[in-house]
């Protein structure tokens, strides 16, 4: 099968990275246009990394021929697609969110998808903020989008942020089973990674717990809302509940972003077993249409007192597997919970590549 060819925009940056480094050797998507700023732009892509390659793997051969090209100049990526070498982008750029904003929707309006890690599209009401697992649904709203834009080929779709993967899957998986979710209480330990690089530091995280992370309370407690939420007349229309109070902290942890978790349920309590059989036991769409991503088990149920932990679980199934454990009753709410997950494969460019494998199943990508 002939791979299609996609683009990284901010390819030089960690998220762009780790895109790179997750595709190498994806059977469906193949890198073949790789953009930054203007600093980068017209070097190849070997030459400019040179000494800026901050992962285990190293990049293809094929992509450290690539050309960079400046992000910011739209004429280049249209000639790519009016050539066949650019079917649609990952977004991974790191700009102002406002200018994200403006070229996100440049790059749609030219008629090349956009598959966004950034935040600045996340509560646009007519982008879907997918994670495959639990709303793949939200991506039929493309068409009404397209068309309240005026957009032929192009669309834009997002990723939530990495802090909410460690407990929005399993709670979706609950409420697929009939329990309702009153409130909860999450705490969040967040890697160093997250913060992108060169990030937090070392003085600051090392021997030390970081009780704040600018805007991460408040994407935790919302972006699940819009997830969890309804499609009505082109828009997405957030859920009322649950009700979530966060606190995050960053952490002396490479990667994994680790969660404990608090639940009120409604009426219908599940016990701790019952619980533990909807998560073991869990599937949705990716895992029915094996996408290449899709971990074969996206919850996985660690039954020993002391996991998941960061460096023994993030990986599961490529990192892209929610990890849970100490699983109990809450003499406050009603269950409590571990979760776990790794903020660079599965929170940033493997859910990224995941929904895109999505959407080209639904056929919104050519």
């Amino acid at each position: 099968m002939k791979k299609i060819p996609v683009g990284i925009l901010g390819a030089t940056g960690m998220v762009g990275q780790n895109y790179i480094a997750m595709l190498a050797g994806h059977p469906w998507f193949e890198v073949n246009y790789v953009a930054a700023s203007l600093r980068s732009a017209g070097k190849k892509y070997g030459e400019a990394m040179s000494g800026r390659w901050l992962l285990p793997k190293t990049y293809q051969s094929s992509v450290a021929e690539l050309v960079i090209e400046n992000a910011n100049d739209i004429s280049r990526a249209e000639a790519a697609a009016a050539r066949g070498e650019l079917a649609f982008v990952f977004s991974a750029l790191e700009m102002g969110k406002e200018d994200i904003l403006a070229l996100e929707n440049s790059y749609a309006a030219a008629g090349i998808p956009v598959v966004s890690n950034a935040s600045a599209n996340r509560w646009t009401d007519d982008v879907p903020m997918l994670i495959a697992e639990v709303n793949p649904d939200h991506a039929d709203i493309i068409p009404s989008q397209r068309s309240a834009r005026g957009w032929n080929k192009g669309f834009i779709a997002v990723k939530p942020n990495c802090s909410i993967q460690s407990y929005v899957t399993p709670l979706w998986a609950l409420l697929r089973e009939g329990c309702e979710i009153k409130r909860m209480i999450v705490t969040t330990m967040q890697a160093v990674s997250g913060a992108g690089y060169p990030g937090v530091a070392s003085l600051d995280v090392i021997d030390n717990v970081v009780p704040y992370i600018g805007g991460e309370e408040e994407k935790s407690e919302l972006e699940p809302l819009k997830i969890l939420g309804t499609v009505r007349n082109g828009k997405i229309e957030k859920a009322a509940a649950p009700l979530i109070s966060a606190h995050c902290n960053r952490v002396p942890v490479i990667n994994g972003h680790t969660a404990t978790i608090s639940v009120e349920f409604g009426a219908k309590k599940p016990s701790v077993e019952q619980v533990k059989q909807i998560w073991t036991n869990f599937s949705a769409l990716p895992q029915e249409l094996k996408l290449p991503l899709a971990p074969e088990q996206p919850i996985i149920v660690r039954n020993e007192d002391n996991r998941p932990q960061p460096n023994k679980d993030r990986d599961a199934y490529k990192g892209m597997a929610v990890s849970v454990g100490r699983i109990r009753p809450c003499p406050v709410f009603d269950l409590r919970f571990v979760g776990l997950s790794h903020n660079t494969a599965r929170g940033a460019a493997g859910g990224g590549i995941l929904n895109a494998e999505l959407l080209k199943a639904k056929g919104y990508i050519a």
